[in-house]
């Protein structure tokens, strides 16, 4: 039975709006929000295989949406990241000013998490791609520093126990905002005397110096004083009557005054120089004392303020090190924060010619005195609990991080050394080996059109016109030179072109000195006419 053709219509239509809305439907399941209030993010895992990503909090996954990672050859690369900058109004200095909205930077190479459009395929330079109102809902939710794990498989966070995990201490953990702010205060101090007993130094310096200097200035005084007296000796000796032994012995009197009052005067000079000197070394050792003391101090005070901070521990097989990580919140002026990097010590790891895979271990919350862990895998190898089984942390680091460590800390083991993307701003970065990176390919922007003014005509196009095609050879210029010349200094010919006022003048008197240096523009070269000033051109012009 065939139906009519109104009919076959609105059925077809019908299942036109029925495919519609199924596709629609479909669309708004892959994003999906956790039946509970959601807690702050502590990581994000990117599935590559999947095109999918997952928030988690303390709880478990709060949100899921669809994503667009990298295209072939432009692949997001796997590995272990952590949100470094955000920009709510990104655009790409890379990829000609693009928009990307709610950006969240990975790597300062060119990675990041930002609104986009969703093929359905991956897609992207190396970005990972989210739907555009996901994207700006997760912004407000995320801070510097949250973990981003992009796994080429799918992941998922496991409760995770084990001996080798940071334990805290309940009373370091509560008295460390006290100490900090102490610390902080004595630091402050020790900056403040510091800079005082150097001032101070430089003053007792600059005394001493000149106590010295009046001392040379008294030496010489006596000296002087001290000889007046030899020569008033010796003319009384001299003296051969009465008259002229007592004149003698008046100017020794004289003599032998001034010199004692010369040598009490250098007496104290030198009592006073000897003190100022002793009073300029003990500055200066008070000085250097206060310098010392300042470092310490402010490495304290920095230590302090860091426990307040989550800690990160990085575990490479393939250098045999530990690197420890921690965000001290200051801001760089091109963008992100500093990450104090100053802890750095081998580590043993049984077995170290034994792949020991990709493991993210990571402290989710409080639970009691202890901290409830989780652990991500996202690389063939070891599983996690063999994995922390082969390495021995050196206990001067644990004494020093584990007192305080915090819900968000990590611990990362990885076969990967870190990243040359890693650096002062960013926590650590840690791309898998065994999986593409072309993400991390730079393209050159696109150069900017030239606007050339002879394009559309107008004033400038008589001083810059187009160059000529690139088959022209330029043996024409030449040709066009060496007959302007030679016409000019037979007196047959006139020219215009990049002459000064009065250059016929000169051409009519010193053709033979005359010098090209470029010309810029086509000349016109016209035989039988003389050569002419600008004044002989024009009604009533005189000759020149």
């Amino acid at each position: 039975m065939r139906l009519p053709a109104t009919t076959a219509t609105v059925a077809v239509c019908a299942l036109m709006v029925l495919s519609a809305d199924a596709s629609g439907n479909a669309a708004r399941l892959l994003e999906e929000t956790a039946p509970r209030d959601a807690g702050e993010p502590i990581m994000a895992i990117v599935s590559i295989k999947s095109q999918h990503v997952t928030f988690y909090d303390a709880d478990g996954w709060i949100v899921k949406a669809p994503v667009s990672t990298g295209t072939k050859g432009r692949e997001t690369p796997a590995g272990v990241f952590a949100i470094l900058q955000k920009n709510a109004d990104h655009r790409s200095n890379l990829y000609d000013d693009a928009h990307m909205p709610h950006m969240q930077r990975l790597t300062w190479n060119g990675i990041a998490l930002h609104g986009g459009p969703l093929p359905g395929y991956a897609a992207s330079h190396g970005c990972v791609r989210m739907p555009f109102g996901f994207a700006e809902k997760l912004f407000d939710m995320t801070r510097i520093g949250m973990r981003v794990i992009v796994s080429p498989y799918d992941a998922t966070p496991v409760e995770f126990s084990h001996p080798a995990l940071l334990v805290p201490n309940a009373e370091a953990v509560a008295a460390a905002p006290e100490r900090a702010q102490r610390l902080e205060l004595e630091a402050a101090e020790a900056a403040k005397a510091a800079d005082l007993s150097k001032k101070a130094a430089a003053k007792a310096a600059r005394e001493a110096s000149s106590s010295k200097a009046a001392l040379r200035k008294l030496e010489g005084f006596k000296a002087s004083a001290d000889a007046g007296r030899a020569r008033a000796e010796k003319a009384v000796a001299a003296a051969t009557t009465d008259q002229a032994r007592a004149r003698a012995e008046e100017q020794k009197l004289k003599a032998d005054a001034k010199a004692a009052e010369a040598a009490a005067k250098l007496e104290a000079a030198q009592a006073d120089a000897t003190a100022k000197t002793d009073a300029a070394a003990r500055a200066q050792e008070a000085a250097k004392e206060a310098a010392a003391r300042k470092p310490e101090a402010a490495k304290a005070a920095k230590d302090a303020k860091l426990a307040l901070e989550p800690v990160s521990i990085y575990i490479s097989r393939a250098t045999q090190k530990l690197y420890v990580r921690r965000n001290t919140r200051k801001p760089w002026p091109d963008g992100g924060e500093v990450f104090d990097a100053t802890i750095e010590a081998p580590v043993t790891i049984r077995d170290p010619d034994l792949p020991i895979g990709t493991h993210v271990f990571t402290a989710m919350a409080s639970d009691g005195a202890d901290l409830r862990w989780s652990a991500v895998s996202i690389d063939a190898g070891d599983d996690a609990k063999n994995a922390l089984d082969r390495i021995t942390i050196p206990s001067d680091v644990l004494d020093r991080i584990a007192p305080t460590a915090l819900p968000r800390s990590s611990i990362v083991v990885s076969d990967e050394p870190l990243s040359k993307e890693t650096n002062y701003r960013t926590e650590f970065i840690a791309v898998l080996s065994n999986q593409p990176q072309g993400g991390f390919k730079t393209r050159k922007p696109t150069p900017p059109p030239v606007i050339k003014p002879w394009d559309g005509g107008g004033f400038f196009s008589f001083f810059d016109p187009p160059p000529p095609p690139a088959d022209r050879k330029r043996t024409r210029t030449k040709q066009v030179q060496s007959e302007w010349f030679w016409l000019v200094r037979a007196g047959r010919g006139s020219a215009t072109g990049s002459l000064r006022r009065g250059a016929g003048r000169r051409l009519a008197g010193n053709s033979a000195r005359l010098r090209f240096q470029s010309l810029t523009f086509p000349l016109r070269v016209t035989s039988g006419r003389p050569c002419q000033s600008r004044a002989a051109s024009r009604p009533g012009g005189r000759r020149r």
